[in-house]
């Protein structure tokens, strides 16, 4: 009997696990998936989410304001440090196509009496970022849809350029109906699914939830931990998962993607930026076959 009761005592023991273990989602990627159906997260949520009151907008979860008084903190990194900014939720826009075709349709949306162009010698090759507003086509000064950010692909020898244009959610659609306009972008290239619909097999594969410890509950695939738990595809709140989100024109060959969410955007202020950055970022050896 007494042994039967040390083997009872153990197994009790080795079900006892620290709140950190007992709190721990089997499968984490499914689990912050699940949670980001409504409002997409940012790659920072998790940090966010446990110093700031978050606020839903335009499709995201975004820190509204910090719950500690950290704004002499925020100034004195701004002014004497380093401060980083998360800006991934704004919307980047892709275009590819020939330079002079580019230049043509785009002059049709901005205008020179407003400031810079998308033709400024600077910005066009690709060592500075420009700033503009945007205007439907052939409409200024009248028809504003906003103001937004562009930056080129250095040339690479070829006619064929790549552009950028980062542009806020709220705008992102009026901002994407008019570039599909100009360029007559109108059959879709790709579509994205950003959740594939279960088939009656998959549906049997599905994560089955199970009682643990108390009232908790936790899921359970049946494969067991060895299961690869299913990466999120990147999308983000400002478009539909159903939807294409490449377009390509077939009397120009002009293409449009729409890359939210897949190319991160951080702010830096403070007089360390740079040096910052200098000590962050390493340039990649070159390897030539």
């Amino acid at each position: 009997k007494q042994a039967e009761k040390a083997v009872h005592q153990k197994k009790e023991q080795s079900k006892t696990k620290c709140r950190k273990a007992r709190r721990r989602h089997i499968n984490l990627v499914a689990e912050f998936n699940h949670r980001q159906r409504k409002n997409i997260w940012l790659e920072t949520h998790i940090w966010h989410a446990k110093r700031f009151h978050m606020v839903k907008k335009w499709g995201y979860c975004l820190g509204n304001s910090p719950t500690e008084k950290s704004y002499r903190a925020c100034y004195r990194a701004m002014t004497k440090q380093c401060l980083l900014q998360d800006l991934s939720y704004y919307c980047c826009l892709e275009l590819k196509g020939k330079e002079n075709e580019l230049l043509k349709q785009l002059a049709r949306i901005c205008s020179i009496d407003t400031g810079l162009t998308f033709q400024e010698a600077s910005c066009l090759s690709g060592r500075f970022e420009g700033s503009l507003n945007l205007y439907r086509a052939d409409h200024y000064p009248e028809g504003m849809l906003g103001p937004a950010t562009f930056i080129w692909k250095p040339r690479d020898g070829s006619e064929n350029r790549q552009l950028w244009i980062w542009v806020h959610p709220a705008l992102k659609q009026d901002v994407l109906r008019e570039l599909k306009a100009i360029f007559q972008c109108s059959e879709p290239e790709e579509i994205c699914i950003s959740e594939p619909v279960a088939t009656s097999v998959q549906k049997e594969k599905q994560v089955e939830v199970v009682t643990s410890l108390g009232n908790k509950r936790k899921k359970e695939d049946k494969e067991g931990e060895k299961a690869v738990p299913v990466k999120k595809i990147i999308g983000d709140g400002t478009r539909d998962p159903f939807q294409s989100y490449s377009w390509i024109s077939r009397t120009t060959g002009i293409a449009i993607s729409d890359r939210s969410m897949e190319i991160l955007r951080y702010r830096l202020i403070g007089p360390l930026s740079h040096s910052i950055l200098t000590e962050t970022l390493k340039a990649a050896s070159v390897q030539t076959v």
